[in-house]
């Protein structure tokens, strides 16, 4: 085909756009990225990845790219927020990496996106266009044009809607689809490694359980630094993901806390905060030479820690599926969608479960912790193997 018809547009160079973009790249497919902002992925975020992504980044040819600054953290541990009382350890490291075939590792979000940067910038077939902020979106004959904010243009075969949680192209597939505010809002911030005191100081991932809020930690930078993120109920929504924090507003949410897990929230400087969203399911994922991809077509609340895997995933089943459909872009992307839905439909349910479980308070949260206090380890990593184990990406 000529070149032309081949090309793909992609809407966002995030994490998911990028990945598009390489898996593409690799078929031979010729993309176009086209990235409102420089490329710069924002500061001030952590992120975990699980053996499923690990795997999804080593079939794209990223891990070397990334592993210089990432961290594998040993186990994951849970406390009860209120008291203090570690009610359960669910191993990670070596453990992990041997059952599942690649590693667990935490890293800080802009040295994933750097990562992927890297590698697409070396694929011949991927060009990226920063500055292009898409404001309109045309199908011809054959072919989809994407307008610029400043006049500027895009044209291509097809085009995938990478553009995140606020999808722009989303409103192109399903009209009626609808963002609702879950009542929770999260924070997070970065605290330095050095000046730590225990628990905080260990090599692994910390979550603490309590009444209508929860909190995370990990090490990134390799372990220079330690992610900390907070999420509690109340309030009301705001779009935004990079919003300024007030640190007062939630420090609010963990009065009852134990000493030592407010000590943490006490130390950090510097949040930032975002609310969580849900969105109403989609009935599908594409529209003729139009489709969506990651959070644009199934954002997942964060109590997994699986958003940016699931868009890794989806690229992958992306490109195998383009590659499956030759010169058919609308069958490629309806073969993706029927690959992927029902894995995302799950990681949502049960994300969504696991936060109410966090969450729960009075009686209900005493019978949430003997349960996990009386959980072996091995027990805890196994009921994992569905989500880590066979990642699914067609």
């Amino acid at each position: 085909m000529p070149k032309r018809e081949r090309r793909v547009l992609i809407a966002g160079g995030g994490i998911g756009g990028l990945a598009a973009a390489i898996a593409l790249g690799r078929c031979r497919i010729e993309t176009s990225v086209l990235e409102r902002s420089g490329f710069a992925e924002e500061t001030g975020a952590g992120i975990q990845l699980g053996p499923n992504a690990t795997r999804a980044l080593k079939a794209l040819g990223v891990m070397e790219a990334i592993e210089p600054f990432a961290f594998r953290p040993e186990a994951i541990s849970i406390h009860d927020g209120l008291s203090g009382r570690r009610l359960a350890s669910v191993p990670l490291g070596k453990a992990a990496e041997e059952r599942y075939g690649a590693p667990y590792l935490t890293l800080h979000r802009a040295d994933l996106h750097a990562g992927l940067r890297k590698i697409a910038q070396g694929l011949g077939p991927v060009e990226l266009r920063p500055n292009f902020a898409v404001a309109g979106i045309e199908t011809l004959a054959g072919e989809v044009m994407a307008q610029g904010a400043e006049g500027s243009e895009a044209r291509g075969a097809s085009l995938i809607g990478a553009d995140g949680l606020w999808s722009t192209v989303r409103s192109l597939v399903e009209p009626e689809a609808s963002l609702r505010f879950t009542g929770a809002r999260a924070w997070r911030a970065l605290v330095p490694c050095a000046s730590l005191p225990a628990p905080f100081d260990a090599p692994m991932v910390g979550l603490w359980l309590g009444p209508r809020a929860h909190l995370v930690h990990y090490p990134v930078r390799g372990g220079d630094d330690l992610n900390v993120v907070a999420v509690a109920e109340g309030g009301t929504g705001s779009q935004g993901w990079n919003q300024s924090g007030d640190a007062e507003a939630l420090l609010s949410s963990f009065t009852r806390w134990a000493k030592d897990s407010k000590s943490l929230l006490e130390r950090a400087a510097g949040w930032r905060s975002w609310s969580l969203y849900r969105l109403t399911p989609l009935r599908r994922w594409s529209a003729g030479p139009i489709a969506l991809l990651g959070d644009a077509a199934h954002p997942v609340l964060p109590y997994l820690a699986q958003g940016a895997a699931l868009a890794i995933e989806d690229a992958l089943a992306l490109a195998a599926s383009m590659q499956a459909c030759p010169g058919d872009p609308p069958a490629a992307f309806l073969r993706y969608e029927a690959l992927r839905r029902p894995r995302t439909a799950r990681v949502q349910r049960l994300s969504r479960r696991f936060g109410r479980i966090y969450h729960l308070g009075g009686p209900m949260r005493l019978a949430r912790n003997l349960v996990l206090e009386r959980r072996n380890q091995e027990t805890a990593l196994k009921s994992f193997d569905w989500l880590y184990g066979a990642a699914g990406p067609g």
